[in-house]
């Protein structure tokens, strides 16, 4: 996975003032004193921050962030995958002085993220995606985690609960992660009975909770007895599950409050 070489654990530390001064005080070594700059870190969401998925994984995150001395937290929610993240992410770095961002959506990325790593080399901007290459610049960065060991122990959670031997997925586009996610939860099905199978909707969009609502409907009047989903909110799709009695895996955050029983 691509990671950004700029960002090493000297330039974190002394990010948040914690670079060779701090330490040489720790062995008592003369400094001359300085006040702590804190750290202004800037958290972009396309959709909501309590959507029960990918904004609200992050948003939990940014929260327990904002517990750390020296750090100060700003988040905008609802920002669409436009010129508007651009905006936002400029707001951020002129009024609140924001040095260290993360626009966290996928089309954030290209060409958002990138124009304004151009623009504003000496702030750091970090994407969710796993997209950032080496031909990038330097201080733009991604980050991503290993969301189909997750789907690949759905897959087999599944495989142990269905009747019908047909799963279902809910997923919003086919780009690598998704597919890696559709794959990972057939493959871990495939341990438990080789013969399932996995049919797959997709809505077009990350937040389309209308469609999301009709793809599950659609899934489980086909005979699909468990679903699971890669949208950016799975609520809509777990309420569908819920109102059916079909189950249903989660993603993204702990699902389990939207279940009646």
């Amino acid at each position: 996975m691509p990671r950004n070489p700029g960002l090493s654990r000297r330039s974190i530390l002394e990010g948040l003032g914690l670079g060779v001064g701090s330490l040489a005080a720790g062995v008592g070594l003369p400094l001359r004193s300085a006040e702590a700059k804190e750290l202004v870190v800037g958290f972009i969401y396309v959709g909501a921050k309590d959507d029960y998925g990918y904004n609200q994984s992050h948003a939990e995150a940014a929260a327990m962030l904002k517990k750390t001395p020296g750090l100060k937290i700003v988040e905008q929610e609802k920002v669409p995958e436009t010129d508007d993240v651009q905006k936002t992410m400029e707001s951020m770095i002129q009024l609140d002085g924001a040095t260290l961002l993360f626009p966290t959506s996928f089309g954030y990325f290209d060409p958002y993220v990138l124009r304004m790593a151009k623009k504003y080399p000496k702030i750091e901007f970090r994407h969710c995606g796993g997209l950032w290459t080496d031909k990038d610049p330097m201080n733009a960065g991604s980050y991503f985690g290993y969301i189909g060991m997750c789907q690949y122990l759905n897959g087999i959670a599944a495989g142990h609960t269905t009747k019908s031997k047909k799963l279902g997925f809910v997923a919003a586009k086919p780009i690598p992660q998704v597919l890696q996610n559709i794959n990972s939860f057939l493959l871990g099905a495939r341990t438990v009975h080789p013969d399932i199978t996995v049919t797959v909707i997709f809505t077009g969009d990350w937040s389309m909770p209308v469609k999301e609502a009709e793809a599950a409907n659609s899934l489980i009047d086909q005979g699909m007895d468990v679903l699971t989903c890669h949208v950016d909110s799975p609520k809509v799709i777990m309420e569908t599950c819920e109102r059916r009695s079909i189950y249903c895996c989660g993603y993204h955050v702990n699902q389990s409050r939207l279940a009646c029983g």
